[in-house]
């Protein structure tokens, strides 16, 4: 009973996040190999779905789910082409950490930083890990905060529906 009354509040929070962010912000962040500071909206590839995970280097689940999504990468963009990206909210100070962490975990995506909290503000989110699922024309369609084991999965659905069309 519990998980249902949860998911009915999720389903209820997710679509009242969505309905006050569809479209992608020109919010200025920053790519942590190139140090080029660039707008959000133009990180994405017109046509093509984009799964974006915000997280930070104290944040352990944040943590979790990215390595659990790197890990089905490969088959998820074998089945279904989609692009994936993080962006970290941690300080700009802390940039060297977050650079660190991604080799050390040998990430092949794109990585960015948000150091002022600019983008995370213009999203309208509070905590981290925050998903968001972007369609092929550039929209907002999912919002998912939290990370449980296997809510990656849910995410990976959403994407397989948005590439069929």
């Amino acid at each position: 009973m519990k998980k249902i009354i949860a998911a009915i509040a999720f389903m209820v929070l997710a679509t009242g996040l969505h309905a006050q962010v569809s479209e992608l912000p020109d919010t200025q962040i920053k790519d942590v190999n190139s140090g080029k500071k660039m707008a959000f909206n133009e990180t994405f590839t017109k046509g093509k779905v984009t799964v974006v995970s915000f997280w930070a280097t104290w944040c352990v689940p944040c943590k979790k789910e990215i390595k659990n999504i790197m890990l089905k990468l490969p088959t998820w963009q074998k089945e279904t082409d989609f692009n994936y990206m993080t962006v970290s909210i941690d300080e700009s100070r802390a940039e060297g950490l977050v650079r660190s962490y991604a080799i050390s975990q040998g990430w092949k995506f794109p990585y960015y930083i948000d150091p002022n909290s600019d983008l995370k503000r213009s999203l309208s989110f509070q905590n981290v890990p925050f998903t968001i699922v972007v369609d092929k024309n550039g929209k907002v369609v999912m919002e998912h905060s939290g990370y449980e084991e296997g809510g990656e999965e849910e995410i990976y659905a959403k994407v397989k529906e948005l590439s069929k069309g």
